[in-house]
């Protein structure tokens, strides 16, 4: 099992990590990682973004992925290893683990600029911590100032148009609301780049450009290739 060196501020508890040893895993140990929740005929799982399968069977208090998070859900996760379940082949891909922490993470899809969206997208600055990709997900980590309004995040097609050729030019769009700039935030947000796929192609150049408070522009590049991937992704949210 992979262990994600991600740093959570302000998202997730102080995680505790340690080394694995012959004896089997310890209550004390931690991990932190992205996936998906889905709801795989009435048996909930979490599937990571490196391809381990979680079946939690325990959680802390407060958390009941029943009514917490819908099929489809990404998702944000502290958890401890309870046990292993082993393939007919020998190999381990699915643990048992208890959720000590979960938080939902924004799922969009693109967004086409046009007249009527044009003042609602905003054009605020913000700060792109990280970025990578994850099958047919674009995800980021964003630093932004704000104090007590909602923020929106979304991820633009400059033409307002499908554009044929590659890359395929995207703005990183901040809606500050007119929020004061009093406190920092640390956001994590994915957007599906299934839209982007051209029939006969199996990948796709995308180019991100994004502003920061000093108002200099950012750009940012990834290939997408979707040769193995289904057609079907995630879906998003609104």
């Amino acid at each position: 099992m992979k262990k994600l060196g991600f740093i959570l501020l302000a998202v997730l508890s102080v995680a505790t990590f340690s080394c694995l040893d012959d004896d089997g895993y310890s209550l004390n140990d931690q991990w932190i990682g992205f996936g998906m929740y889905v709801n795989e005929s009435g048996t909930m799982l979490i599937k990571m973004d490196d391809g381990d399968v979680l079946r939690p069977v325990a959680w802390n208090p407060g958390l009941d992925y029943g009514d917490d998070f819908d099929d489809g859900s990404r998702l944000l996760v502290n958890f401890t290893i309870l046990d292993e379940v082993q393939n007919s082949d020998g190999s381990v891909n699915q643990y048992l683990v208890k959720v000590n922490e979960a938080r939902e993470i924004l799922l969009k899809g693109i967004l086409r600029l046009t007249e009527e969206n044009a003042d609602s997208i905003g054009n605020d600055p913000l700060i792109v911590e990280d970025f990578w990709m994850t099958d047919s997900l674009l995800n980021f980590k964003i630093k932004y100032w704000g104090y007590n309004q909602v923020h929106f995040l979304n991820l633009v097609e400059e033409t307002g148009e499908p554009q044929p050729e590659d890359p395929v030019k995207l703005q990183l769009r901040h809606n500050a609301n007119n929020d004061s700039e009093s406190l920092s935030y640390t956001a994590f947000v994915s957007f599906s780049l299934n839209q982007l796929r051209v029939s006969g192609k199996d990948s796709i150049s995308v180019e991100v450009s994004s502003i920061d408070y000093e108002g200099v522009t950012h750009t940012l590049e990834k290939v997408f290739n979707y040769s193995d991937l289904p057609l079907n992704g995630p879906a998003e949210q609104e």
